[in-house]
């Protein structure tokens, strides 16, 4: 054999991938041409990379990111370093989320099952066929007066795919658009908007602050933007303003307690007595003396430190220094993580936390709370599982189509999940893999993953301005996949009617650029940012995203007394079992590599740690 001809062999063993989404060519099937690295299109270069600049959706964090792309194949993840939330850093899942591109788990075609449910026997068949069932469905739900019995359930999603849902379920006639992760950030919303008057997360000033009070916020490992206040911290302990001071309060060592200067070990679900302890303890000693201090003392006078102490299990001497130090230095700023807001007083601990940094004077300044601009589409608070499953019981849902969730993993037996979804006569799941819920699907539609896909984000917190990220495709689609919102351009279409007047748009690539455009004219800070939508839109592309400027939000909050006073608990969560027969706590939590368990995250990063040890 000739060197020549070996060095080509060579080259079409190497690029059964096919050439990726540059060169406009898709995935080759096995046994199908292969075109040799030796022999490249015109614009092709070997071992010449190009980077896409997209977004990670590992968590919700919205992080920018790079996506080093080679031969068509994506290569390699980075953080993008323009990115304000990210800053040119990814965490261990954005690092390994390549591997749920190249997952070999990957559902890679429409599936219809063919054994009875959950018997895991499915048939493969075309998107045609596929988009055909669940249509005939639809339309029989709307012509029989029933819209309302079809359900959309979806993981916390923001950007115009969110909106397109909404838009796509709000024209059907459904208003049973749900949410659900096991992770989210509901709790902290909530609590914001009852005692702050806030719809949108705000911006914790990390970097800025100079004594940081953490109730359970492991914000180094998975906290809303772990990646951002990592940033943050290490600017804080290492800044020109000097060494700030971080006191962590939670019963088991987190990573951010481990690197804490106090680590104070509190009794399970009494966080938010604790808080208030220290709340009360400003108050008496004259730390606040704003207008409403009468109101305040008041109401914080039965948390007393003394009292507080055998509740808590911290020591009244810790609780009166912590909060002198609290007060004292300026700026300071208290923060209440996961766990706090998951005990059954989840929002009473969090509205304690607002309080403190109300009596502190940390809301509204730079290393305190900052207010962040409302993102469009917003937290829905009322459609929740709880509505779907109690629905799905009575008979009220005839038609659930799920989107990268897994409700039958994530909820508790209690929750019944199977007893009340395996009522719901027709399951359609988008998911990418084939998780315990995608195994009770009647119907699967596989979606692309976020490196073949279009999107976007509306980071909440953003940081103190508004940070939209835009995701490209950095190569085609490898399997038999589509993108969730083309799929569910192509329902409104075959629905026809008001829902295809409403969604009129061919893809979901025409409808983000369409709908980019409409925001460019109404913004005016984006319209001063381009000449014209598409030098705005090609530096879109460019940076990986909008970020407004930053300046002083006009934005004034503060927590209301009587709007806090009804959120409050007077003892601490309730736990089920003896306390002499169970002395044990279980402290459950997300991990940074495995998150929920998820498919696509801990698969994927365990696929990452089996190729590179």
């Amino acid at each position: 054999m000739k060197r020549r001809d070996f060095l080509k062999y060579l080259g079409v063993g190497g690029a059964g991938f096919g050439l990726g989404f540059i060169f406009k060519e898709k995935t080759k099937p096995p046994g199908a041409k292969l075109i040799p690295y030796l022999i490249p299109p015109e614009d092709v270069v070997p071992g010449v990379a190009n980077w896409y600049a997209s977004l990670c959706t590992q968590c919700l964090a919205g992080c920018g990111i790079l996506v080093r792309v080679m031969e068509g194949r994506a290569k390699k993840v980075e953080g993008n370093p323009l990115h304000p939330i990210s800053k040119g850093r990814l965490c261990a899942r954005g690092q390994a989320s390549l591997q749920a591109l190249y997952n070999p788990d990957r559902i890679k075609g429409p599936l219809k099952r063919s054994s009875p449910r959950g018997g895991g026997d499915f048939t493969e068949i075309s998107w045609d066929e596929g988009l055909s069932i669940l249509g005939r469905n639809m339309a029989e739900l709307k012509a029989s007066g029933q819209s309302e019995k079809l359900y959309f359930l979806a993981p916390t999603l923001r950007g115009h795919l969110d909106i397109l849902i909404k838009d796509f379920m709000g024209a059907f006639g459904s208003p049973n658009y749900i949410q659900h992760e096991l992770f989210q950030n509901r709790t902290l919303a909530f609590a914001n908007t009852v005692s702050m008057g806030i719809t949108s997360i705000p911006y914790y000033d990390i970097e800025n602050t100079k004594y940081l009070l953490s109730f359970g916020a492991d914000f180094s490992s998975t906290w809303l933007s772990p990646v951002n206040f990592s940033c943050g911290y290490g600017s804080m302990r290492q800044g020109g303003g000097g060494r700030g001071k971080l006191v962590s309060v939670e019963p088991r060592m987190s990573l951010t307690g481990a690197n804490a200067d106090e680590w104070v070990p509190v009794r399970p679900g009494a966080e938010g007595i604790l808080a208030l302890s220290i709340a009360s303890e400003i108050i008496e000693k004259g730390y606040y003396r704003g207008p409403d201090i009468s109101g305040w003392k008041a109401l914080l006078s039965r948390y007393n430190p003394k009292d507080a102490s055998g509740i808590t299990d911290v020591s009244e001497e810790k609780i009166r220094a912590i909060a002198k130090e609290f007060a004292a230095t300026r700026p300071s700023l208290a923060i209440g993580g996961e766990n706090t807001a998951s005990y059954q007083g989840g929002i009473s601990n969090l509205v304690a936390v607002n309080i403190l940094n109300h009596l502190a004077g940390n809301i509204g300044i730079k290393g305190g709370v900052i207010a962040n601009p409302e993102v469009p589409g917003g937290m829905d608070f009322k459609n929740n599982m709880t509505g779907l499953m109690e629905g799905a019981l009575a008979g009220n849902v005839k038609t659930l189509i799920v989107y990268n969730t897994n409700p039958f993993f994530t909820t508790p037996p209690s929750a019944k999940a199977k007893e009340s979804l395996g009522k719901v006569p027709l399951i359609v799941s988008l998911s990418s893999f084939m998780d315990e819920t995608t195994a009770m699907a009647d119907l699967v539609l596989p979606s692309n993953t976020s490196f073949e896909d279009w999107g976007d984000d509306f980071a909440e917190p953003g940081v103190g301005k508004s940070v939209y990220t835009i995701m490209q495709p950095a190569v085609n689609p490898l399997f038999n996949t589509r993108g969730a919102g083309d799929t569910v351009l192509s329902l409104a279409k075959g629905i026809g009617g008001k829902v295809s007047d409403k969604l009129p748009w061919d893809s979901f690539a025409d409808y983000l650029k369409s709908s980019w455009n409409d925001m460019y004219v109404k913004n005016k800070e984006m319209s001063a940012s381009a000449a014209t939508f598409d030098r705005f839109w090609e530096g879109l592309l460019k940076n990986g995203g909008w970020w407004g400027a930053a300046s002083p939000t006009k934005k004034v909050f503060y927590v209301s007394k009587a709007a806090a006073e009804k959120h409050l608990e007077k003892s601490p969560s309730v736990f089920e079992g003896e306390e002499g027969k169970y002395p044990f706590y279980l402290i459950l939590y997300p991990h940074s590599g495995h998150l929920d368990g998820r498919g696509h995250g801990s698969d994927a990063t365990d696929a990452c740690y089996r190729n590179y040890p």
